[in-house]
């Protein structure tokens, strides 16, 4: 069998590689990476846990407690409002996957999930990624108030 693709008589075996070549080699997604970028270095080196087609799983290389891991979209984006809806779920659903992996290999006490999101919000890489952090008995003086924290003085109610 033959196809045509622009007015050229090409063999089905070619048409497979070249099929083969755009979706396997050069995604959109690597498209849509900056190359200064650290999370999109991580993706493209496929340094991480766990992936699914939007977003990847990996431990945090600056750990606040033992098992703590980052959901990261594949695409570069700055902040969730930047992520499309098929990325935000996709990044639930890793969410999901880390607990699991975190309470099977760390039982932790509790969790903290965040987002810093803009410069003043704390965000040091300007790659959306959300934090799964365990929490662990005795791991703060005082856990009352959580991610209130991020405000000291705003902490204690």
């Amino acid at each position: 069998m033959k196809y045509r693709i622009e007015s050229r008589v090409i063999t089905k075996y070619s048409a497979l590689l070249i099929l083969f070549f755009f979706n396997n080699i050069i995604t959109p997604k690597e498209k849509e990476m900056d190359n200064n970028c650290f999370f999109c270095k991580s993706i493209k080196n496929r340094d991480y846990t766990l992936e699914n087609e939007y977003a990847i799983l990996r431990f945090d290389d600056f750990p606040v407690n033992k098992g703590h891991l980052e959901i990261i979209p594949k695409r570069h984006v700055k902040d969730w409002w930047e992520a499309t809806k098929e990325e935000r779920i996709a990044i639930f659903d890793l969410l999901d996957e880390a607990k699991i992996i975190v309470d099977k290999k760390y039982s932790p006490d509790g969790y903290n999930i965040g987002m810093n999101l803009g410069e003043v919000a704390g965000q040091s890489v300007m790659h959306l990624h959300v934090h799964l952090i365990p929490r662990y008995e005795g791991d703060v003086s005082n856990p009352r108030g959580g991610v209130r924290g991020v405000i000291p003085e705003k902490k204690d109610y």
